[in-house]
């Protein structure tokens, strides 16, 4: 591996002290998708910080807390010490892969105590990742500024709880709200049940949403043309961002159906594309027009050719993986950001939202539009279609007129 990455220095690599960490770390950093030209820099600036340390040794466990310190160089440009920062971290999720990582123990109470319920959440309720993140960012909040200075979370009070709620009323949306108070309420009733807090504090009002009371979130259909025509498609990046953005907004998918996606979901003879709805847990077979089959043969060609993984969307940079929903989300809002469109406030959804408003003006009917969007009711069809009161004026049926008995009509 090492004579493969550095022909004429890898001697350099493979007679280091840490030759076999290096070798391990190569084969690694090749599984995860890195790309062989950051790959060399990350052997190099490795081989670099232990060769100069004697903090470590060959085949023995390496501490957490003595990585940090150790890639943290001096004398040397920001950038180039940000680089050595982010090897370091790299080094140390090789090693904690490897269980050759002695993690830094916290002795803090409070961060104990967070970590303990991070545990919790992923041992016993199986949180995801991602509920996993958003849990851990109200912890972490909730016990930097709502948690008084130099107070313990025995003394805390529904005053203080009140508080913290009344903070994030003021930077988030009620729908946001709702979450944090959630996560809240799990934490500080995992607190209680432990002995870390009082009881009952977790006894939190709930802000009150409702169906259809936020502003619609269609774009445009010509704003939508313009944004597709934003992008240039030079580089394999600007093929990938407008794919997605095409499909997207051409066939109403969500971010997290864009990103389940793979090679063998299209159907090329039948033109057609197979899409794992995650919401519903349904199967939904799309026909493809040519233009999209076109677009799609032109971007594996531009894009995909170099890479074997089986995902129709991957990152452009190394490591090279398929792209996650909070990925498409970002493709999103950095062409919108890019485009010089007024699109402040405009989110992924606009364009599943323009899509259905799109159909709608075409004459589709209500029910084959929830069909295409992947809804169970038609409900939750109308919160898409609810602002065109132009349309609902067209379509509104006269009055019939009552004749009476003194020959009058009525309405």
């Amino acid at each position: 591996m090492l004579r493969n990455l550095f022909p004429r220095h890898h001697e350099r690599y493979e007679k280091s002290r840490f030759g076999a960490e290096l070798t391990a770390f190569a084969v690694w950093l090749t599984e995860q998708g890195h790309l062989r030209h950051p790959l060399r820099l990350h052997l190099h600036r490795v081989r670099e910080v232990l060769g100069r340390s004697n903090r470590f040794q060959s085949g023995a466990m390496f501490n957490e807390a003595d990585l940090q310190e150790a890639f943290v160089v001096s004398g040397v440009r920001r950038s180039q010490a940000y680089l050595y920062l982010c090897t370091g971290r790299i080094f140390t999720k090789f090693l904690a892969a490897a269980g050759r990582l002695t993690p830094t123990e916290h002795r803090d109470p409070v961060s104990l105590l967070c970590r303990r319920y991070l545990q919790y959440l992923v041992e016993v309720r199986g949180f995801s990742d991602q509920s996993l993140y958003q849990h851990r960012g109200t912890v972490l909040d909730f016990l930097s500024r709502g948690v008084p200075t130099n107070r313990h979370l025995s003394a805390l009070t529904a005053a203080d709880i009140e508080a913290f709620v009344q903070l994030k009323s003021r930077e988030n949306s009620r729908q946001s709200l709702q979450h944090i108070v959630a996560h809240l309420r799990a934490f500080l009733r995992y607190c209680a049940d432990h002995g870390e807090a009082p009881s009952g504090l977790h006894i939190i009002d709930t802000p009150r949403v409702y169906r259809g009371e936020l502003p619609p979130r269609a774009l445009d259909w010509m704003i939508v043309r313009r944004l597709l025509a934003s992008i240039r498609r030079r580089d394999p990046r600007d093929w990938r961002d407008y794919t997605i953005l095409h499909l997207m907004a051409y066939y109403g998918l969500r971010p997290s159906e864009i990103a389940a996606l793979r090679l063998d979901s299209i159907d090329w003879e039948a033109g057609t594309l197979r899409v794992e709805q995650r919401k519903t847990r349904s199967v939904l077979i799309l026909p493809l027009v040519g233009r999209t089959l076109r677009l799609l043969r032109r971007y594996i060609q531009v894009a995909r050719s170099s890479s074997d993984l089986p995902h129709l969307f991957l990152r452009i940079r190394s490591p090279i993986k398929p792209l996650k929903h909070y990925g498409i989300i970002e493709v999103f809002s950095y062409r919108a950001k890019n485009s010089g469109l007024p699109l402040d406030g405009a989110s992924s959804y606009s364009l599943r939202h323009a899509f259905a408003m799109r159909l709608l003006h075409r004459g589709v009917g209500i029910k084959a539009i929830g069909d295409l969007l992947g809804h169970r009711s038609l409900e939750a069809t109308c919160v898409y279609l609810r602002v065109d009161t132009d349309m609902l004026r067209a379509v509104a049926l006269p009055l019939p007129c009552v004749v009476t008995a003194e020959g009058g009509d009525h309405a």
